[in-house]
């Protein structure tokens, strides 16, 4: 029976040829969406029309990204609030004390693995204080060895760091990030970093020794305030040398660090746009600056709580989407609030692997 369309359409092709030329393609026209219909009976199918202009249904999701799930490149996990400092700013608290079963944070990790993750950042809370770091050097070791991630990172305030850690667990790591807001040991106290007799930034020079020995790259976060803001650094950074230094804007965290609810109280630490630009323009000439205002920072990390939970902050807090372990990566990422392009612009992705790095050791 189907042999007759061919057929058919071929007559009506020599009719529309004995007409004037002019008057040829307004006669294929009608025919061929004739062959068109013809067709689609055939297959079972009717013919769905399309509004004019539009892209096929299959490519409107690709063009406006509403169908291409988030990839987590880069993950920073919050495994533990607790902490042995007092910040005044710390924007993520001590509400909880728990910790994931270490075989549950192996199957999330490896969940977001398989979901496109190339670097983990471990933080806290002190990532250090929780079974005295051997819990986090598991992690580690497994992100890397077993995993296989590109980059595997830490950051601490470095007072609980023993150089027993490195020996176990150093080849697996790296970067280690210190916090150091001050090298003036009394700014350290007053923003609530001091711990006793121990000396913060005689600490610190000791880790940059322990990184440089057992080959982790060194970094340096700090959270320029009310009482740093004034501070000249350039020396001591210089002299550290870190691959990466992070100056980050004090930033309000609604429930964390300001209003009703929170354990902090952060607005006496606070500093104005122009403060902290007047800041970044004394330190310019220091080569591995990083800055972060409080824009770049507010949607451009990607955040899993101590739940596996990832943390939306588009609200000024940090409201938290289902588990990764209950719902999936690609399910719990889509509440995240994660914005891609100004992860970009602030330089979150960047040359994070020590083997990629070529660092004079």
């Amino acid at each position: 029976m189907w042999m007759l369309v061919p057929i058919a359409f071929a007559g009506k092709l020599l009719s529309a040829f004995q007409k004037p030329l002019s008057s040829l393609w307004s006669s294929l026209v009608p025919w061929f969406f004739w062959l068109r219909a013809v067709l689609w009976l055939a297959g079972g199918k009717s013919p769905q029309p399309r509004a004019r202009g539009l892209l096929p249904e299959s490519r409107v999701g690709a063009k406006e990204g509403l169908d291409q799930p988030t990839i987590p490149t880069s993950v920073n996990y919050h495994f533990t609030r607790q902490c042995n400092y007092k910040c005044g700013f710390c924007f993520h608290t001590a509400k909880t004390s728990f910790v994931l079963p270490l075989a549950e944070a192996k199957r999330g990790l490896r969940l977001l693995q398989e979901a496109g993750m190339e670097k983990i950042n471990f933080s806290g809370g002190e990532p250090f204080i929780h079974d005295r770091g051997e819990y986090l050097g598991k992690l580690v070791r497994f992100c890397k060895e077993e995993l296989g991630l590109p980059s595997v990172s830490i950051v601490s305030n470095g007072s609980l760091i023993r150089e027993r850690w490195f020996q176990n667990y150093g080849e697996y790591l790296d970067i280690l990030a210190i916090s150091c807001d001050s090298f003036d040991e009394q700014v350290n106290v007053l923003i609530g970093r001091g711990q006793g007799k121990k000396n913060h930034v005689e600490n610190l020079q000791k880790l940059r020794t322990w990184c440089r020995d057992y080959r982790v790259a060194f970094k340096i976060n700090s959270v320029i305030n009310r009482f740093n803001v004034d501070e000249d650094m350039r020396e001591q950074i210089k002299a550290l040398n870190p691959v990466r230094w992070k100056v980050f804007q004090c930033l309000l965290i609604e429930g964390e660090n300001s209003g009703e609810d929170a354990l902090r109280e952060a607005q006496r630490f606070v500093i104005s746009d122009e403060e902290f630009e007047g800041f970044l323009d004394r330190h310019k000439e220091v080569s591995c600056l990083v800055p972060e205002s409080n824009q770049k920072m507010r949607d451009s990390y990607l955040i899993l709580d101590e739940y596996m939970r990832f943390l939306n902050c588009q609200n000024g807090r940090k409201d938290p989407s289902k588990s990764i372990l209950d719902v999936g990566v690609e399910e719990a990422i889509k509440f995240s609030g994660f914005d891609e392009k100004m992860f970009l612009k602030r330089g979150g992705k960047y040359v994070w692997s020590k083997a990629d790095l070529k660092l004079d050791w």
